[in-house]
């Protein structure tokens, strides 16, 4: 029995020995940063490139946290449902004590679970959206040189379940967070990192990280299924689809107009070839196999043309936005958030990709039955700033879908979509 104890000891002691090493071999002190103008300019460079705009107009996020704690964040509304094991919490963030809590469905009164809970999201919903954070109330800013680089310290002064946690946010060369090191209450290791690589472009704009790797002993901290998306802004912009009937318009294969009589087109939208005609000049255009267009002038072929088949890709982008804008509000790489235009709810649309001006926003102006009437261009490649032109003279087309016939611009300039078809034939 004296041999298994003295056995034991030994285990204990090497095992207490490791321990120290690793801990003296590890531990790495909290840097000091200098705080001031240069710091909150090296926060917005990262603020504008994780797209904060994005994450303060998200409505709704999702994720869970080690497939142990589920989330769903109303956070336009300040509501969290938190689950875990048999527990549900339907959290308000705003007035705590007016959460509802389950234990196996059943409605309880119990504030150690409510604290359990909040100090879940506090924890969990930091390792999803802490790149967000470094603006917070009671947060302190100062650059770290890190490796001969500009490196962002953030300082938690006040908030959250541990206060006085800070950490060292590693930047790319375009300032979006790759990882950071941590110094926190809960791991009593200095400079412990982790990685912030593994990132997901969701819905709603913004990137989320769906799982994180720590240089603790190569821990992994998995997110889930993160999502994040705008549920009111998508109701709206389902209604306006409802108005004008977009279902018809997902079924329609032939569409004819023309812009302000000088340009012409006939788009066999079922195979996505458009016959697009000014001056002289026709282009059957294959704006997803260019390399199969033809060009003809005076209805005779032509060699192919560069500059001809660019100019015929911009007027059609151009045009045919200015005739089915609206049934693009759901297309790929288009955010959707709402705003207040004159205490009325309008439907904002920012295109991040496609076209020939990715950037452009727009915020459409809606009557009483969602029919959009007028929208405000936001384009920086032409400097318009709020620009507004109305959608008018709605037909219902032979297809069955709503299309405008006519737009005036800044309330002057008449933009006439001519005679406007839309068929299945």
């Amino acid at each position: 029995m004296k041999k298994l104890f003295t056995f034991i000891g030994v285990i204990l002691l090497l095992l207490i020995a490791a321990v120290a090493i690793y801990y003296f071999a590890n531990n790495e002190s909290l840097p000091e940063g200098k705080k001031g103008k240069e710091a909150d300019a090296l926060a917005i460079k990262m603020f504008n490139a994780i797209n904060h705009e994005a994450f303060e107009n998200t409505e709704v996020l999702e994720w869970s946290f080690r497939n142990e704690h589920f989330y769903r964040w109303r956070k336009s509304i300040g509501l969290v449902e938190i689950k875990w094991d048999e527990n549900k919490v339907l959290f308000d963030t705003k007035t705590p004590n007016n959460s509802t809590l389950f234990v196996n469905d059943k409605k309880v009164n119990n504030p150690e679970l409510l604290k359990k809970a909040i100090d879940f999201f506090n924890n969990d919903s930091f390792w999803l959206i802490a790149p967000y954070k470094i603006f917070d109330s009671g947060t302190q800013r100062s650059i770290v040189k890190h490796e001969g680089k500009d490196a962002l310290l953030i300082t938690y002064t006040s908030g959250g379940s541990t206060p006085g946690d800070s950490y060292l946010w590693i930047l790319d060369e375009n300032y979006f967070p790759i990882s950071y090191k941590m110094w926190t209450s809960i791991i009593p290791i200095g400079g412990v990192s982790a990685t912030w690589t593994d990132w997901k472009k969701t819905e709603s704009g913004i990137q989320l990280p769906t799982k994180h790797t720590l240089s603790l002993f190569g821990m992994q901290l998995d997110m889930g299924d993160v999502k994040a998306y705008n549920e009111e802004a998508n109701i709206l912009a389902n209604n306006i689809l409802k108005a004008i009937n977009h279902e018809a318009y997902q079924k329609t294969n032939f569409i004819e107009w023309s812009f302000r009589e000088k340009r012409f087109f006939k788009w066999d939208k079922k195979n996505h070839v458009v016959d697009v005609s000014w001056d002289s000049i026709r282009v059957n255009l294959y704006p997803n196999a260019i390399e199969k267009s033809s060009i003809y002038f005076n209805e005779k072929a032509q060699n192919t043309d560069e500059n001809i088949l660019k100019k015929a890709v911009d007027i059609f982008n151009n045009d045919s936005f200015w005739l089915v804008a609206p049934h693009k509000l759901f297309d790929q790489g288009v955010i959707r958030t709402i705003e207040k235009v004159d205490g009325k709810e309008a439907l904002k649309v920012k295109y991040t990709t496609g076209g020939s001006t990715p950037g452009d926003s727009y915020i459409w102006i809606l009557d009483e039955n969602y029919i959009p009437k007028s929208f405000k261009m936001f384009v920086p490649s032409m400097k318009m700033e709020g620009l507004e032109a109305t959608w008018e003279d709605w037909i219902v087309t032979e297809s069955g879908t709503l299309l405008p016939k006519n737009h005036v611009v800044a309330g002057k300039t008449i933009l006439s979509m001519g005679e406007v078809k839309a068929t299945n034939k």
